[in-house]
């Protein structure tokens, strides 16, 4: 008998010596293949591609962006927009979900407070790129007047190596973090490597007139608030831009693509890099430095005012995120 326990034991001491030594080699790999994975971003956002996959499966999901879009213009027209403005600035309460494997993974409140002060300066015109603006553009340059505060962060252990922008890192029964209350809260999942058609996006997020299960933007950790990768936090003014309805600066598609916004103009793609000015494409030069481009986070700097308008419209009277404003 005593021989079966000893037998039991030395077993028992092998398996836990083998799991800690799987667990270290995992995290040590995985770190590794985190690296391999974020240096070849395809895409820094992967919000239309998702758009694109929800339509196909939910085609009601249309109609609803459309009633959105109606609804959008109406509120531009009528100066509904407008007035939301006129009221002072709006606050929006954040709920971070970090959603993490590794330690490096687990990023601090300090991070996520970087990132909020990055939100506040790029919607409240004091972002430190602002002098870098040409002439032409700064005429066309807004203050949104929209405040973000971090009103909570929910943290969750999760060994899942990378996650799809299926959205499954927003439900707790797939080892995620189920959102908070989105009529009230931006909730901002942040997670690992995300790999999407081929490459690994930093982001993506969900458009006004989706699931409210659903709401909100996803961001890998390594560019959420300043990162030693080199980001500052605007991969996190892009998707709030999405989040706000927003459209990409070149509509997605040639000079005859539409963002939706008269005062940006035409472009024929977008720019990566820190492009130097003027860039010229489908008879104008190009808002390069728009925070609903590509280019790196120093080179980003302006919403203009037909954005600020698209995106405090879902605050007006009738509009998809109204019970925020009130």
């Amino acid at each position: 008998m005593r021989k079966v326990f000893l037998s039991l034991a030395a077993m028992a001491m092998v398996f836990y010596s083998c799991e800690n030594s799987e667990a270290e080699l995992t995290d040590e790999s995985l770190e590794q293949e985190n690296e391999e994975a974020f240096s070849i971003a395809r895409d820094k956002c992967g919000t239309m591609g998702v758009l694109e996959e929800k339509v196909a499966e939910n085609p009601e999901l249309a109609s609803k962006m459309e009633a959105v879009e109606l609804h959008t213009q109406h509120a531009i027209k009528n100066g509904l927009a407008q007035r939301i403005a006129a009221d002072g600035v709006l606050e929006i309460p954040v709920i971070f979900h970090v959603i993490y494997r590794t330690n490096s993974e687990n990023i601090p409140d300090s991070q996520l407070l970087d990132q909020i002060e990055t939100l506040n300066e790029d919607f409240n015109m004091n972002n430190p790129g602002r002098s870098s603006i040409p002439g032409e553009f700064a005429a066309v340059e807004s203050n949104v007047g929209i405040r973000f505060v971090m009103e909570d962060v929910i943290r969750v252990y999760n060994r899942k190596r990378r996650w799809s922008p299926d959205d499954s890192m927003k439900f707790s029964s797939r080892g995620g973090s189920n959102v908070v209350n989105p009529q009230e809260f931006l909730n901002i999942w942040v997670v690992n490597n995300m790999p999407y058609q081929g490459g690994n996006i930093l982001g993506y997020a969900q458009f006004p007139g989706g699931s409210w299960s659903t709401d909100g933007v996803v961001l890998d950790y390594r560019v959420t608030g300043n990162t030693a990768w080199g980001f500052t936090g605007r991969t996190a003014t892009h998707e709030v831009g999405h989040w706000l309805n927003l459209r990409h600066i070149w509509g997605d598609g040639g000079c005859s693509a539409s963002d939706f916004v008269a005062d940006t103009p035409s472009a024929a793609n977008y720019y990566s890099g820190c492009p130097s000015y003027p860039q010229f494409s489908c008879g104008s030069n190009d808002m390069t430095m728009n925070f609903m481009d590509y280019s790196n986070d120093g080179c980003l700097n302006l919403f203009t005012e037909g954005q600020k308008n698209r995106m405090l419209s879902v605050f007006a009277s009738g509009g998809f995120r109204v019970a925020m404003a009130q």
